[in-house]
């Protein structure tokens, strides 16, 4: 706790510093450490911080955040403060280590299981897509920010991010060919996420980055989901749509919406009951 109140703004910037860093090296050491630390009140100091002018001390905010939010229990606190937009601006604004620690941070805490759920400013599309295309696309750190950048694609803002990035097609299409199997999954998502979203708008953009031959390749190679997840894209990237499947009940529903038309709404059910019978027979010749 001395430590932690070290952190306010009433003591001189080298105490703060010195705390900052002694902290970290406890927090380094044991989970336990991380836990006491955020329930000694840390977090609302560091995110003072993180608003820091100097790049040295914000940075080291930073990486506290990144530590402490390693522990579950400590990612709704840290939600709740709103450290994500003042991680989005360390990484538009930072040092590489400062980007990299930013990323790593709000991928924790993207993964908290309870509430409050995080969400995070689609400012954070660009850097993510530069760092993405300098880094390994096969590399830990791929698959978080793939993971992120899978969590943009699932909304318009996002998804806009995405393509008016310079690359950012690109760099999930080459991911889906150099990846990991975990940077393959959530890149190929990415990707299905976009096309599902307007395939109209997506395809030609996906297309024209070459993605056929990757996609082919984890068809046969990648896991059960990106498996799944590549036949899907590849569907969607055909010339014509998909035909559209009906469920079950909705293929219930048509059938006897058109026996009811035909034989009367007394008969229709033992019409539609004939009907389907035949559909399956027929569909079993074949």
């Amino acid at each position: 706790e001395p430590l932690v109140s070290m952190l306010h703004g009433s003591f001189p910037l080298a105490a703060r510093e010195a705390a900052l860093l002694a902290l970290l090296n406890l927090a380094a050491r044991h989970q336990r450490n991380k836990i006491r630390t955020v329930k000694a009140g840390a977090v609302p100091p560091l995110v003072q911080l993180l608003k820091y002018q100097d790049g040295n001390m914000r940075e080291l905010a930073a990486a506290a955040i990144l530590s402490l939010s390693s522990d579950e229990s400590n990612k709704p606190v840290i939600v709740a403060s709103g450290a994500a937009i003042l991680l989005v601006h360390i990484l538009n604004s930072g040092s590489v280590q400062g980007r990299v620690d930013a990323v790593t941070a709000l991928y924790n805490l993207s993964t908290a299981s309870g509430e409050p759920k995080l969400v995070i400013d689609s400012k954070a599309v660009p850097p993510l897509i530069e760092l993405l295309k300098d880094c390994k696309k096969y590399s830990k750190f791929a698959e978080k920010t793939t993971f992120l950048l899978e969590i943009f694609s699932s909304h318009e803002e996002g998804r806009n991010a995405i393509v008016n990035a310079d690359g950012g097609i690109l760099a999930l299409v080459e991911t889906v060919e150099d990846g990991s199997s975990v940077s393959m999954c959530h890149a190929v998502g990415a990707l299905l996420s976009l096309c599902q979203s307007s395939r109209d708008r997506y395809r030609d953009l996906i297309l024209n980055e070459g993605a056929i031959p990757g996609l082919l390749r984890l068809t046969a190679e990648g896991t059960p989901v990106s498996r799944n997840r590549a036949r899907t894209l590849l569907d969607m990237l055909r010339n014509s749509p998909p035909p559209k499947r009906f469920t079950p009940s909705e293929l219930e529903r048509i059938v006897y919406d058109f026996a009811a038309n035909v034989d009367g709404v007394e008969k229709a059910a033992e019409t539609a009951k004939r009907l389907l019978k035949g559909m399956v027979e027929k569909s079993m010749e074949l």
